[in-house]
C-alpha cells in the first residue's frame, strides 16, 4: 500500500457512515530484517458509535518515512515518537523528533532485531569506590546473524 492509498484508507475509514473509526487506539511496528520492506507499520482504530476496532497494516521500508497522524489524532503524538525511538521508523511532518523512552546518547533503536542485546558498557556498583563505575566490553554475538 503506497503513501497515496493510506491516506485514502484513512480517510475512508474515518468519514464512511458504516464506519465511523474515528478513535486512534494503537499504532505500532513491527520489525522483519528479512524482507525488502523491513517494517510493518501497524494501525489499530476504533468506532465508538458501532463499538468495533480495524487493523490496517503498511509496510515500510528501512529509510522510508510514514506520515504523521497527529493532525487528526493528538494521542498519536507519543506513539509516533515512541515507534521512531524504539524502532527507527521515521514520521515525516512529526514536529517533535526527541527520544522519548530512552536516554539522549542512545545510539541505534533498541526494539530492533539487529540491535547488540548485552550493548557494549558495563556498569556495575564497586565497593571499593563506593559509586558506579563503567567499563567498556567487547562482546561477541555468536549466536546472532550480523
Amino acid at each position: 500500500m503506497d503513501r497515496k492509498d493510506r491516506k485514502e484508507t484513512r480517510r475512508v475509514c474515518r468519514e464512511h457512515v458504516g464506519l465511523q473509526r474515528k478513535v486512534l487506539v494503537d499504532r505500532r511496528a513491527v520489525d522483519y530484517p528479512e524482507r525488502e520492506k523491513r517494517f510493518e507499520v501497524i494501525y489499530v482504530r476504533r468506532s465508538v458509535r458501532y463499538s468495533m476496532r480495524r487493523t490496517v497494516k503498511a509496510e515500510v521500508g528501512e529509510r522510508e518515512e510514514v506520515e504523521t497522524v497527529t493532525d487528526r489524532f493528538h494521542s498519536a503524538n507519543w506513539m509516533e515518537r515512541e515507534r521512531w525511538d524504539r524502532m527507527g521508523v521515521g514520521v515525516k511532518g512529526h514536529l517533535d523528533r526527541r527520544r522519548i523512552l530512552t536516554d539522549y546518547g542512545t545510539e541505534g533503536h533498541p526494539l530492533r532485531k539487529d540491535y547488540p542485546l548485552t550493548g557494549y558498557v558495563e556498569r556495575q556498583y564497586d565497593e571499593a569506590k563506593k559509586r558506579v563505575v563503567s567499563e567498556e566490553r567487547e562482546r561477541s554475538q555468536a549466536n546472532r546473524k550480523q
